[in-house]
């Protein structure tokens, strides 16, 4: 898979194209492997309501970075009862995560931009290069509202980073549209949303919002950046 691939497929898809239909004309494509990873937030359940209800062929996985909130927990175990579908979970590299701590402590991203950064890599980054192998396909919950850093996503785009095919379904919805269907459909929710967090990440680099302030001004509060971990870096 390549960018021109994603180019062709954005092509044949539209901005009004339901969830349904876009996952239809992803599993017709006969792409290889797909994989979705889902950090258990909104949109995220969004997907994996669909994905299990309508049992498609697509492995769901999960990064336990060690330091996630006990209600994230609570809505992984859940939502697995619920579905009856095993969601992969990839955790960091025990010897890494150590000789961090050892070196640097517990809470050495708080620091600096170069040191949070090391610590996403070590505890998402690394697990996450794993939990991509051999597969052909990734799909994510991103959607463009959620970040400048996002405005210029397609349903398809090639990552660059970690060589594989994206696909974002749910590109054009707005979080009105997520909390309609979670609502809609009573998907399982972190209860931590009721209480102003949109964005939900690791506990140490997460708080509640106030209102009006940008949906991912909880993430990493004490510094200015573009408010990514390095996951979801868009090249193309």
């Amino acid at each position: 898979m390549s960018l021109l691939h994603a180019k062709e497929f954005n092509k044949k898809l539209c901005t009004s194209s339901s969830l349904s239909a876009l996952f239809d004309f992803l599993i017709k494509q006969n792409l290889g492997n797909i994989t979705f990873s889902t950090s258990l937030g909104q949109e995220d359940q969004v997907l994996t309501h669909h994905i299990a209800t309508q049992k498609l062929p697509i492995q769901i996985f999960t990064l336990d970075t060690g330091r996630l909130f006990q209600e994230t927990y609570d809505v992984l175990d859940d939502t697995q009862r619920k579905y009856k579908k095993r969601i992969h979970v990839f955790a960091p590299n025990t010897k890494d995560v150590e000789n961090l701590v050892v070196s640097k402590g517990p809470n050495s991203f708080y620091r600096s931009v170069e040191n949070r950064k090391e610590c996403c890599n070590i505890r998402k980054i690394e697990p996450l290069k794993r939990a991509l192998k051999n597969q052909n396909v990734w799909i994510t919950g991103l959607r463009k509202s959620q970040s400048e850093n996002r405005s210029d996503l397609d349903f398809f785009s090639y990552d660059e980073s970690f060589g594989i095919l994206k696909f974002n379904p749910l590109l054009h919805w707005s979080l009105d549209d997520v909390t309609t269907y979670l609502d809609t459909y009573n998907v399982l929710q972190n209860k931590l949303h009721k209480k102003g967090y949109v964005s939900i990440g690791c506990a140490p680099c997460t708080r509640a919002i106030e209102p009006g302030e940008d949906i991912r001004a909880g993430r990493w509060w004490w510094e200015v950046s573009k408010k990514e971990c390095g996951l979801h870096t868009i090249k193309s």
